[in-house]
């Protein structure tokens, strides 16, 4: 019997192999989208986002929408982030980019068709909470006016804090504002570590804030962490996940800090040689792990971990949990509009992006126009090879046979070179071919999603360079 399933109700737990760590650890995508950003070309324009939208309405069934807002404003530098930011203490500029961020939103309610309903929402950065409160509840209303707003108890409208910026009345005004759900950054607790990537923050009042949220009703609370940063240890990793369970965020995602200095410019000035070794790093991740499995937390996958009645843990189980660019997220089978200095949609069968450069993209609006810089319309080996990533990363398990109905071609034959390639993770007991065209990702597997996706990525078996991905553990 399979130790993957999920639909039975078996929930994952740990199962963390050191030595197939160190194997497996290479660098990837993580799969985020496929194909990933990197295929992204300038061919695609307005022009082919309005039809894809156009086809999309035409559906006798159209998919709800989820909204992703981009708040690029942070007021300090934090070394470690390869996020799109714009370091500014001047308020007035997010009056500028809130009036083209309104325009862009009336565009965009203007094409959908007033009947699909806005189910799910996010405003990420950057740091959101730069923004006044009541230029947030303007924002919320004015995405109100142009779109009709979910008012199922289910619905996921959510935004990112920042600790340092915020207090127990900002918190306040949100949850009235509409918002279910807060995601806040605390990468680590240790004061070295902290000074070490110029980002000092109260444990105590970060601690105080996630215990307000679940008081005055915020469905989910989500702590992100990173682990590999300069200075850290398994110990000082492992304190901090302990004052963490003292109140018990619904959600925590543990990622792995990719140093790429000559890439993200903010990164030279972490000090290398403070870095953690390999060896170091596996064992905060494997502490991490450890920790939360014993506290009750449900792998829910690659670096996500929920309690067991949270939502992610319930889409986990029911089938509907999907994998977008914040991570994993419940709502399926949404089209996604990203608005914003270089926020990505997903509508139909396309990917587009609007320009990274804040001063580019205020323009176009100005002019009228929208700002996409990118974007690509998918093949059909795409919409094939991405069923099939989609369904390992959030399902762990996928039968090709499925994947491929409707489309005229053998999953054997179509898939034979990836099937052959998948025998090693197989003897390793990475998955399962429980028949021929059926994988199951075993519990020990799921620490190497991205690895056994990776067999499936055309693009990277083009040679792709991999020093654009961060190391897949």
């Amino acid at each position: 019997m399979s130790d993957s399933s999920t639909q039975s109700g078996k929930l994952p737990t740990s199962n963390f192999d050191v030595d197939l760590v160190r194997r497996y650890n290479g660098s990837g995508p993580r799969y985020t989208s496929y194909p990933t950003a990197l295929q992204f070309t300038a061919d695609f324009n307005a022009k082919q986002l309005r039809e894809v939208i156009d086809l999309s309405n035409e559906q006798l069934v159209p998919d709800p929408l989820s909204l992703y807002v981009h708040i690029p404003f942070c007021s300090k530098l934090c070394f470690y982030c390869a996020c799109n930011k714009v370091i500014t203490r001047n308020k007035n500029r997010a009056v500028d980019y809130l009036e083209r961020l309104h325009e862009e939103i009336s565009k965009y309610g203007k094409i959908f068709d007033d009947d699909r309903e806005l189910v799910q929402l996010h405003l990420g950065g950057g740091t959101p909470t730069f923004l006044e409160t009541n230029q947030i509840d303007r924002l919320f209303s004015h995405i109100g006016d142009n779109f009709r707003l979910s008012k199922d108890l289910a619905r996921d409208f959510s935004i990112e804090i920042d600790p340092r910026t915020v207090n127990i009345e900002t918190l306040d005004c949100l949850r009235e504002i509409g918002f279910t759900r807060i995601s806040m950054g605390v990468q680590d607790f240790a004061p070295d570590v902290q000074k070490a990537i110029h980002r000092e923050q109260s444990s105590d009042e970060t601690l105080a804030l996630i215990a307000h949220a679940q008081a005055i009703g915020f469905a989910s609370t989500n702590v992100d962490l990173i682990y590999g940063l300069p200075l850290q240890t398994a110990a000082g990793f492992g304190k901090t996940l302990n004052q963490l369970l003292a109140v018990r965020p619904e959600r925590l995602s543990i990622f792995h800090y990719a140093h790429l200095p000559d890439r993200f410019k903010p990164q030279r000035k972490i000090c290398e040689s403070q870095l953690p070794g390999s060896d170091e790093k596996l064992n905060i991740l494997n502490g991490a792990i450890s920790q939360l499995t014993q506290a009750g937390y449900v792998h829910v996958g690659m670096d996500h971990f929920a309690l067991v009645d949270d939502s992610l843990v319930s889409a986990l189980q029911d089938g509907s949990l999907q994998r977008n660019f914040q991570g994993y997220s419940t709502h399926a089978r949404s089209d996604l509009i990203g608005v914003g200095v270089s926020a990505i949609s997903h509508i139909g069968n396309s990917f587009s992006q609007n320009t990274k450069t804040l001063s580019i993209y205020q323009n176009h609006l100005d002019e009228g126009r929208m700002p996409i810089d990118q974007g690509l319309r998918l093949s059909q080996d795409d919409i094939l090879r991405k069923r099939v990533i989609e369904q390992l990363m959030c399902s762990t398990e996928v039968n090709l046979d499925k994947a491929l109905k409707g489309f005229d071609c053998d999953a054997a034959s179509y898939f034979a070179d990836e099937l052959r390639n998948l025998r090693p993770l197989e003897a390793d007991r990475l998955i399962e071919l429980t028949s021929p065209n059926v994988i199951k990702v075993t519990q020990k597997g799921r620490f190497f999603l991205r690895n056994i996706c990776m067999i499936f990525d055309q693009y990277l078996s083009k040679k792709r360079d991999l020093n654009h991905y961060s190391k897949v553990i």
